[in-house]
């Protein structure tokens, strides 16, 4: 058991250990100068394959599918464990210095987009696509997208962290959010008994979104032996749905995608 006590006023420890640890700060804001590469292309996406990353590929690859050409986009990467996401071109596009971030130049002004669920959502708006045009049906895909929004955290910034990224591992915080994201896993299964997607009859944003954290999970493909640890081929609706999903040319092509890296020098 720690013996740790809180002290009255929290005091920024620099360095809280683990791969993460030495990265993290209590502000916000660019810490360095930064240029970004821009392409031709409409979209400009800056992002890293996890499973917020992979959210954005796998939608403007869908769109492509679709017939869609005006969906094209540059790729770069942004590496986080390098702290890039901290850079100030970055930060202009989201001050949040989390990815992916887009940048749609296709129209007359230049829109940024930040926040995964948000870019899913911008795209399928802005092309009538993976989203219903009728309310009820709209709605239920969008109950299933915040879902996602406010449940993920729970996995990854809980269950995750103190399974794979924490220093030290800690039996309460692990079994905490182990039995938070086996609730989840528990929900999915049991809406995916009586429906072929999540939100219904159509495959749309919200199975993106899910997937790309929970699907992932299912095939054991986050962190290691994450999948094993929480028994995840129990879930006999959500491996199927997951497979469903995995096999799609779109979805395929979305992990696949090729990143650029940023070759430009930034000083600190």
């Amino acid at each position: 058991m720690s013996d740790y006590t809180p002290p009255k006023i929290w005091k920024n420890p620099a360095n809280l250990g683990g791969q993460w640890g030495g990265l993290n700060q209590p502000t916000a804001g660019a810490r360095f100068e930064q240029k970004l590469p821009v392409g031709n292309k409409p979209f400009q996406l800056y992002s890293l394959g996890t499973p917020n990353g992979i959210k954005a590929t796998i939608m403007l690859e869908e769109l492509k599918e679709a017939g869609i050409s005006e969906a094209d986009y540059d790729l770069y990467r942004i590496a986080i464990s390098k702290g890039e996401q901290f850079g100030s071109d970055f930060v202009a596009i989201n001050p949040n210095s989390k990815i992916p971030a887009l940048i749609d130049q296709s129209g007359d002004k230049t829109v940024r987009v930040f926040e995964s669920s948000h870019i899913l959502l911008y795209l399928a708006e802005k092309f009538n696509q993976l989203i219903p045009a009728d309310h009820t049906q709209r709605t239920e895909v969008l109950n299933w997208l915040f879902w996602q929004t406010g449940a993920a955290p729970f996995l990854g910034g809980g269950f995750g962290h103190f399974f794979h990224y924490a220093p030290e591992k800690i039996e309460y915080s692990i079994n905490r959010f182990a039995m938070e994201a086996k609730r989840q896993l528990d929900l999915l299964d049991k809406e995916l008994a009586y429906k072929p997607f999540i939100a219904g009859d159509s495959y749309s944003i919200a199975d993106i979104a899910i997937w790309s954290w929970y699907g992932r999970l299912a095939q054991d493909n986050i962190w290691d032996r994450a999948g094993e640890f929480l028994d995840v081929q129990t879930y006999q609706n959500l491996q199927s749905w997951t497979e469903k999903i995995a096999i799609r040319p779109a979805v395929i092509r979305g992990l696949q995608a090729k990143y650029q890296d940023i070759k430009q020098s930034s000083s600190e």
